[in-house]
């Protein structure tokens, strides 16, 4: 039985960080999150940064510095010259990964670029992974090295499929060639954002990657999306192929066992003296 939430936006207000793709109509509230959480009987999750805060980071940090940090976590998106003391900072918000959201034509880091390289060791020296949004058929030529100079990489909603057959999908044979020991794992959400039905592809990974490396998001609140998506989207369907927990554990170091959700009160905030 799933226990966590591995991929949601959480903001209590709505701002851009410069010039965006898309601007939802309301906030996504914490409360109305953890509302959901206990609807499905599920403890916590994972808030990943949304896109058109840019980098920065403090609602999310807010949002966790609320939560308790054995059922919650965070990912975050910043530059790539982010220095050590930034990143370690991050960790002990309760940040867990980084994001890449390389949809839409965004370019791709080079793992080979030094700027990259350098990148990618002071992630991982700051304990923290490296999470990708990018399209099937542009995530299949660099799987490879970016595996590799990450360590653990985590692949947004199923990595976009786009073939009807999972044995025909871009990504699906990069993952197949690569040696064993990888570290890539693969958040299955959003099914609505991928080309195609994602039932056999939903298969195929459990297969190839094994139940650990395989975890449920529910990409609450569907941005772009928030008509026809429901929030329990393939919980049902994911939770007989997945060791949650042990999953969740390893990427976030949450735990299973710590109880129900909860939050903290928000901070009183003297308006007459901002």
């Amino acid at each position: 039985m799933i226990a966590f939430d591995a991929h949601v936006h959480v903001y209590d207000r709505v701002a851009a960080a410069g010039p965006v793709r898309y601007l939802p109509s309301r906030p996504a509230l914490l409360s109305d999150w953890l509302a959901r959480l206990a609807a499905h009987g599920l403890i916590g999750g994972v808030i990943v940064q949304v896109s058109f805060l840019g980098t920065d980071n403090h609602i999310l940090l807010d949002t966790l510095e609320r939560l308790d940090r054995r059922r919650f976590a965070g990912v975050a998106v910043v530059d790539i010259d982010s220095q050590p003391a930034d990143l370690r900072a991050l960790a002990a918000g309760g940040i867990r990964g980084l994001r890449w959201n390389l949809v839409s034509g965004a370019p791709v880091p080079d793992p080979a670029d030094r700027a990259v390289k350098a990148f990618l060791s002071r992630m991982r020296d700051a304990g923290l992974h490296l999470e990708i949004q990018l399209e099937s058929h542009r995530i299949a030529p660099v799987l490879a090295p970016l595996a590799a100079a990450a360590g653990t990489l985590v692949i947004d909603h199923l990595g976009l499929v786009e073939a009807p057959d999972p044995e025909d999908e871009p990504w699906f044979r990069a993952l197949a060639a690569l040696p064993d020991g990888h570290g890539v794992h693969v958040k299955a959400s959003a099914p609505y954002r991928s080309r195609v039905p994602v039932t056999a592809h939903l298969a195929w990974l459990a297969a190839r990657l094994g139940p650990h490396r395989l975890v449920w998001g529910s990409d609450w609140p569907h941005t772009r999306h928030e008509p026809w998506a429901t929030y329990g989207d393939l919980l049902d369907r994911v939770g007989a192929l997945t060791d949650d927990r042990r999953a969740m554990a390893s990427l976030y170091g949450l735990d299973p066992s710590s109880g129900p959700a909860s939050v903290a009160p928000p901070p009183t905030i003297d308006h007459a003296n901002t």
